[in-house]
């Protein structure tokens, strides 16, 4: 019989040297995993505000996964684990409510951006909307799933140009694809959100901000799929708070 073996028959282990004896390290060293899911365009800036947490939140580790908006919400709706839920627009986090895979009474918004127009770096630039009806290669983020390319509909609608430029577009599944199209000259124009551009402000050039679109306001919610309420609600918070907000700001992102 092993040392461990007499000692729990004994009933007389210590219970962080039972938990290793039975191989487990003590509950209270086992880290903490939060699952974040976000929209493509807070890639950099969630980065490093999980980075951040985490400091403020010894033993917990941040699992990051960036996508657009509505095949996050799916893989929600399918069962995939999620603490924390980030859309780039309210339809996408009006849709999570009504699955009831968020808490909605910890919905808020946290940041707003806006939509331009961009071109690779050094090309020549539309001097106004309607002149992308001479473009040849446009990328836009598919409607049916990326928000940044809901907004670009309504703007072009409101120009008058959307059905005229359709045999122009190139559809992205997220707005970081559409931006690496622009970047590597692959099309001729891009519609992307202010801070993806300055994601690549070395390779390509905003032209305009657009308009006449809904508000492109963020909201943030705790996920009901996941096994870490507290945890998602202690991150949301922390992406609320002043210095959540802060480094936000550092990648153009505007309070809401």
């Amino acid at each position: 019989m092993t040392v461990c073996s007499r000692r729990l028959l004994l009933r007389a282990l210590p219970a962080s040297l039972l938990a290793l004896c039975l191989g487990l390290a003590p509950l209270s060293a086992r880290a903490a995993e939060i699952f974040v899911s976000a929209a493509a365009s807070l890639t950099n800036a969630f980065k490093e505000v999980a980075a951040e947490f985490e400091k403020t939140a010894p033993g917990t580790k941040v699992h990051l996964n960036f996508a657009a908006s509505n095949p996050l919400l799916k893989q929600m709706l399918e069962g995939a684990p999620v603490d924390v839920f980030a859309s780039a627009d309210q339809e996408t986090m009006d849709k999570a409510a009504q699955g009831k895979v968020i808490n909605t009474a910890s919905r808020a918004d946290f940041v707003r951006n806006s939509l331009t127009l961009i071109v690779p770096r050094g090309n020549k630039a539309p001097a106004a909307v309607g002149d992308l009806v001479s473009m040849k290669r446009i990328a836009v983020g598919k409607p049916e799933s990326v928000p940044a390319g809901r907004y670009a509909r309504q703007s072009l609608t409101a120009a008058g140009i959307w059905d005229k430029v359709q045999p122009s577009l190139i559809y992205g599944a997220s707005v970081r694809q559409v931006l690496d199209y622009v970047a590597r000259g692959e099309v001729d124009a891009g519609i992307v959100y202010a801070t993806d551009a300055a994601q690549q402000a070395a390779r390509v050039d905003v032209a305009l901000v657009l308009g006449n679109h809904t508000p492109v306001l963020y909201p943030i919610a705790v996920a009901t799929t996941g096994k870490n309420a507290q945890g998602g609600q202690a991150f949301v918070d922390f992406v609320r708070s002043e210095k959540g907000q802060a480094i936000l700001a550092r990648y153009g992102f505007a309070r809401p």
